[in-house]
């Protein structure tokens, strides 16, 4: 157990959410890697009910914007994520990652606590491609939720946003 790390879960709040690939290894950078990614997304979201903000995939790490899970832990979600992604991917490629190893095991976790922070942690997620030299501007990057917001596109993982919540009330669900 680490010392003096605090998670404070089962607040209500947003989580700003940061895992990397084992070793910071670029793992991430094949279309059919990231797309198992965000089924991998997609299936974690329904399966605790979570509420996903935001999601940058990035060569060598993920970020996430994300809500609590109603009836179980991040750590909880962070893991299945992890391992469920792993599994597929080991099963699809062949690849064992090092004995296992596709993920680093600790994830980093902050608790969003007012909607100035939500902002910028999501401009954060949305911008890091560009700031990193991938592409020039975020639109450029498939790989995030960026395009959702611009453009309302689909992005294989569903997007909780205003425009999510009203095609909600528009199909009377």
């Amino acid at each position: 157990m680490t010392q003096g790390l605090i998670r404070l879960q089962h607040s209500g709040q947003t989580h700003f959410i940061t895992f990397s690939c084992y070793r910071r290894q670029a793992r991430l950078v094949t279309p059919a890697i990231c797309t198992l990614f965000l089924e991998n997304l997609e299936t974690t979201r329904l399966r605790f009910s979570l509420h996903i903000y935001g999601y940058v995939i990035m060569p060598e790490h993920i970020h996430l914007l994300l809500s609590e899970p109603a009836s179980s832990t991040l750590a909880d979600v962070i893991h299945f994520l992890k391992l469920s992604f792993t599994k597929q991917s080991q099963s699809a490629s062949g690849d064992h990652f090092h004995g296992g190893h596709f993920w680093q095991k600790r994830y980093y976790d902050r608790n969003i606590r007012s909607y100035s922070d939500f902002m910028e942690k999501l401009r954060y997620i949305h911008r890091n491609p560009a700031k990193r030299g991938l592409c020039e501007k975020p639109e450029e990057w498939k790989w995030s939720s960026f395009r959702h917001y611009a453009q309302r596109e689909v992005c294989g993982v569903e997007i909780e946003s205003q425009w999510t919540a009203d095609e909600r009330s528009a199909a009377g669900a």
